[in-house]
């Protein structure tokens, strides 16, 4: 698959629809509180140019401490899809839960490990 080419990921049954502009140059496994929790692996792009196509009302959002990320997640099948700054500025980055794309699309590309429980700092 071109590194340029469109990837498209759903939640388990289809309701919210990811649409990224191109493939990531990295994946992040974080070990945080609530990303282990989740069982994410984060792909993170401008927030403008990820496409997140659903009905009105196919998702919900969670907030917790400063409340300054929105995690959001299908309201059908609550798998977790992406999440977003609360107030988005024009350099706003987001992150886009991985593991809604099949295996192969992401196949060789690089996983990073985020220690983000303790140090903030990747694992390598």
């Amino acid at each position: 698959m071109p590194k340029s080419a469109l990837l498209t990921g759903t939640c388990h049954c289809g309701a919210v629809r990811l649409v990224l502009p191109r493939r990531p140059r990295s994946l992040t496994a974080c070990n945080c509180s609530i990303c282990r929790r989740y069982g994410t692996l984060w792909a993170y792009y401008k927030a403008g140019t990820v496409r997140v196509e659903h009905e009105r009302g196919a998702t919900s959002e969670y907030r917790w401490g400063d409340r300054r990320l929105k995690f959001m997640r299908c309201a059908r099948c609550g798998c977790v899809t992406h999440w977003e700054r609360s107030r988005r500025t024009p350099t706003s980055r987001m992150g886009v839960n991985a593991r809604l794309f099949e295996p192969e699309m992401l196949r060789d590309v690089r996983i990073r490990s985020l220690d983000g429980a303790k140090t903030w700092k990747y694992l390598e």
